[in-house]
C-alpha cells in the first residue's frame, strides 16, 4: 500500500474535508463562481413589467430547486446517519484475512444509517417496525457494507419474494393508506398465505417492534456470509452489533403518542447524545460454526428466517464501534449513502442463503435509478478511502478524470495496467466452494419448519413481554376489515401457541383455533429476552417538574448528583424562563408543560415548589399519570411527594422519595431498571 493510501480513524473526515463548503461571510455566486448583485427580485421590463428569459440567475436557481429531490428508497426511506469509528479488540487472522480485523487496537472509520423499513422518508420514527442498522467500513482495503436489521430473522427466505413482502406491508395502492404500519389486510393476508413470515412477525409484534432508540437496538446480518482465513480455511459466520446501553424499548401506548408530539424522537435522541458528547458505543459479535457442522443444527443455517441461538452458537466479541460525529449535510451524507451487503473485504464471502443471494442484485440495482446512473461510488460519502482503478468509464456524474489512451485489459499500450493481482498480494478470490445439483425452482424440506423458533422465541419472552406481543397482535390484525383475513392469522399462530392464538381471537372477534399447535418445542434462551439485557441510567433523560419556592439548594444538589451518574435532565414547567428557589438559587426553565410531554422522558422528578396554582397542579398530576402507566419510574422530593400521596402511587416500584445522597442512588437504580412492571394498574 502506498503511503497516501493508509488508513486509520481519521481518513474519511480527512477525504471529506475536500468536498465541505462553508458559506457562511462569502459572497453570493451563480454555480458557475460569478458574483452576483441581487437575489430578491427577478430581472423585469420595468418595476411592474414582466420577467425576462434573459434572467440566468433566476432560470439557475429555480431549476435547482425543481431537481432537487431524488427518489427515496423503495424501502428504508426515513433514515438517520452518524460517523463513528471501528475499533478491533485481537487479531482475527485465525478466522479472517480482512485486515480491518487484524490486529488489537486497529481502527477503521464507519457511517452507518439506521432506519425504518416501511414508512416514507416524512413518516414518524417510533412505529411498529422493523429497522435497519447498516454500517460501511472504510478499511485499507476498500469499503466493506455490514447491512443489518435490529431483529435476528426476516420474513421472507428467498430474495425473489422480496416484491411481494415489500407490496404487501407499504400502503395499499388503492388508496395510498395507511402509512408505515403493518395493520392492514394486505400484509396479514400476506403472513397468513406465506407462513415462513411466523418468526419475524413474532418479533416485529414483541416489544422489540418499538425500540426506546437507535442506541439501544442491536444489529443482525441476517443472512449468512463466511469468514476466509489466509490458508482458505472458511467457517459460516452471522454478524451481530451488541449495544453498551442495553436493549430497550417503549411501551405500544407510549409510542404511538410520541409519533405525535415529536415524529422525529429516534433521530433527535441520537443526533442529541452525540451533540452533547455522549458518544454511542456498540460491540461486534460474531457466531461461527464450522464447515462440518452446518448440518448439525435443528434449523437450516442459511434460512434467513432462522436465528442462530446464542446459546448453542456462542457470541465472540470482537471489537467496538463508537459513534462520535453527526453529519454536516443530511441530503449529501444520509441521504446519498449506498449501502450493498456485496461490498465486501477479502476474508469475508457469502454463502448460498437464498435471500441474500437475491440482496446481491437487488442492491446495487436500486442504487442506479435512485443515484442517478452507475457512478454513485465517486459520491463524496460513498468513495472508499482507498484509491480505485480500473476500466470503467464514463456515466452520468462522472467525477474520475482517467488519463491514458487505455480503457481495457488485456493491453499492452500501458503494460497491461491496471492489473489484477494475485489473492496472496490482497487480490479478492471467491471461496472455492464445490457446487453441483439440477437446476430447480424449489426449496430444501430442511426450510420447512417455520413455528419451532417462534415458539422458542414465545417460550423465551417474559409475561410482560408476552401481554406486550398479545396486545400488538390485537392491534394489528384488529385493523383488518376482512374477517376470513383475521381468522387465517388466529389459525396460523395457534401453530406458535393456542394460548396466545387464543387471547388475539377472544380480542378481534374471531373463532378461537380449533386445533392445537404444531410444534411442542420447550426450549427457552435468555438472550431473547429484554429482561436480561444490561441496565444503566446512563444518558436516561428525566422531566424535572419545577415550580418558583423550590428548596434550590437540595434540588440542585440532586440534579447534579443525577448528571454524576450519568442521567441527563430538563427543568418543566408553567413558563419559560427561570424557576426561582428559596434559597436565592435558579434553574433556567427547558420546556412548558404544552412544550414537551412525560412520553419524552424514561423518567419523571417532581421537585415542585410551594408557588402552586390549578394549572400547575393539573399539568404535574397528568405528567405524574402518563408516566406510571407506562412503567416509568417516578420521584418526589419536598413539596412534590405530596402529588405521590394524593395520587396513591407511594410505596409502588419505581417510585422513590425523600432527598440526599440515598435519594440519588434510589433513584438511579430506578431509571437503570427502565420499567417497572409489578405495579398496581391505576
Amino acid at each position: 500500500m502506498h503511503e497516501k493510501d493508509k488508513v486509520n480513524e481519521k481518513s474519511k473526515q480527512q477525504q471529506l474535508e475536500n468536498f465541505k463548503v462553508n458559506d457562511s461571510s462569502q459572497d453570493m455566486t451563480t454555480n458557475q463562481g460569478l458574483k452576483i448583485s441581487e437575489d430578491e427580485f427577478s430581472l423585469t421590463a420595468g418595476e411592474r413589467g414582466p420577467t425576462l428569459m434573459e434572467d440566468f440567475h433566476f432560470r439557475e436557481k429555480m431549476t435547482h430547486f425543481d431537481h432537487e429531490r431524488i427518489p427515496e428508497r423503495v424501502v428504508h426511506a426515513r433514515g438517520f446517519a452518524v460517523h463513528g469509528e471501528f475499533e478491533a479488540y485481537e487479531s482475527m487472522e485465525k478466522y479472517t484475512k480482512a485486515k480491518f480485523l487484524s490486529e488489537a487496537g486497529k481502527k477503521t472509520p464507519v457511517f452507518v444509517r439506521f432506519s425504518t423499513v416501511v414508512g416514507s422518508r416524512g413518516s414518524a420514527d417510533t412505529v411498529r417496525d422493523v429497522r435497519g442498522f447498516a454500517t460501511k467500513f472504510f478499511t485499507e482495503e476498500g469499503n466493506y457494507d455490514l447491512v443489518n436489521n435490529i431483529h435476528p430473522v426476516f420474513f421472507i427466505q428467498d430474495g425473489i419474494k422480496f416484491p411481494d413482502i415489500v407490496h404487501a406491508i407499504k400502503p395499499e395502492p388503492h388508496n395510498e393508506i395507511p402509512q408505515a404500519t403493518a395493520a392492514h389486510d394486505t400484509l396479514w393476508d400476506f403472513v397468513a398465505n406465506n407462513q415462513e413470515t411466523a418468526n419475524q412477525i413474532m418479533f416485529l409484534m414483541s416489544p422489540r417492534g418499538v425500540p426506546r432508540s437507535y442506541r439501544m437496538v442491536e444489529g443482525f446480518s441476517i443472512n449468512t456470509f463466511r469468514f476466509v482465513n489466509k490458508e482458505g480455511v472458511a467457517r459460516f459466520i452471522r454478524l451481530h452489533w451488541k449495544p453498551k446501553l442495553g436493549v430497550h424499548s417503549l411501551v405500544w401506548d407510549e409510542a404511538q403518542k410520541i409519533s405525535g408530539k415529536d415524529p422525529d424522537f429516534h433521530r433527535r435522541d441520537i443526533y442529541d447524545a452525540i451533540e452533547m458528547g455522549n458518544f454511542v458505543e456498540y460491540e461486534l459479535g460474531v457466531q461461527m460454526i464450522e464447515e462440518k457442522d452446518e448440518f448439525a443444527f435443528d434449523f437450516d443455517i442459511l434460512d434467513a428466517t432462522k436465528f442462530w441461538p446464542e446459546e448453542e452458537v456462542p457470541v465472540k466479541i470482537i471489537g467496538k464501534m463508537t459513534l462520535n460525529q453527526n453529519v454536516d449535510n443530511f441530503f449529501a451524507e444520509t441521504e446519498q449513502v449506498a449501502f450493498h451487503p456485496g461490498h465486501v473485504v477479502p476474508g469475508i464471502d457469502f454463502s448460498n442463503d437464498p435471500l441474500l443471494q437475491g440482496r446481491l442484485f437487488s442492491y446495487t440495482d436500486t442504487q442506479l435509478i435512485r443515484l442517478g446512473g452507475p457512478n454513485f461510488h465517486e459520491i463524496p460519502i460513498n468513495r472508499p478511502v482507498v484509491q480505485f482503478y480500473n476500466n470503467q468509464r464514463d456515466g452520468y456524474h462522472r467525477q474520475t478524470i482517467n488519463k491514458g489512451q487505455v480503457s481495457y485489459h488485456r493491453n499492452s499500450l500501458a503494460n497491461d495496467t491496471p492489473t489484477p493481482i494475485s489473492e496472496d498480494k490482497g487480490g479478492y478470490a471467491h471461496y472455492q466452494e464445490k457446487v453441483e445439483g439440477k437446476k430447480v425452482r424449489q426449496r430444501s424440506a430442511s426450510f420447512a419448519d417455520h413455528f419451532s423458533q417462534a415458539k422458542i422465541f414465545w417460550n423465551s419472552m417474559s409475561d410482560p413481554e408476552k401481554q406486550h406481543t398479545i396486545d400488538a397482535f390485537s392491534f394489528e390484525v384488529g385493523h383488518v376489515k376482512d374477517i376470513k383475513v383475521r381468522q387465517q392469522v388466529v389459525d396460523m399462530f395457534a401453530n406458535v401457541d393456542v394460548s396466545l392464538a387464543t387471547q388475539i381471537a377472544q380480542n378481534i372477534g374471531v373463532e378461537p383455533p380449533k386445533d392445537g399447535q404444531v410444534t411442542t418445542e420447550t426450549k427457552t434462551f435468555p438472550s431473547l429476552s429484554q429482561l436480561n439485557t444490561v441496565k444503566t441510567a446512563a444518558t436516561r433523560k428525566v422531566g424535572v417538574i419545577l415550580n418558583n419556592a423550590f428548596n434550590d439548594k437540595e434540588v440542585i444538589d440532586i440534579l447534579h448528583g443525577l448528571n454524576a451518574e450519568g442521567v441527563i435532565y430538563e427543568i418543566v414547567s408553567e413558563k419559560q424562563g427561570k424557576v426561582k428557589g428559596t434559597g436565592g438559587g435558579d434553574l433556567m426553565v427547558n420546556h412548558t408543560f404544552t412544550t414537551t410531554d412525560p412520553v419524552l422522558y424514561d423518567a419523571i422528578y417532581i421537585a415542585s415548589g410551594a408557588d402552586q396554582n390549578t394549572e400547575f397542579h393539573k399539568h404535574t398530576t397528568y405528567y405524574l399519570k402518563e408516566a406510571y402507566k407506562h412503567y416509568k419510574p417516578i420521584a418526589a422530593s419536598h413539596d412534590g411527594m405530596m402529588f405521590l400521596e394524593e395520587s396513591n402511587f407511594t410505596g409502588n416500584p419505581g417510585i422513590v422519595e425523600g432527598s440526599g445522597v440515598t435519594f440519588v442512588k434510589n433513584f438511579t437504580q430506578a431509571i437503570a431498571e427502565h420499567r417497572h412492571w409489578n405495579r398496581k394498574s391505576v
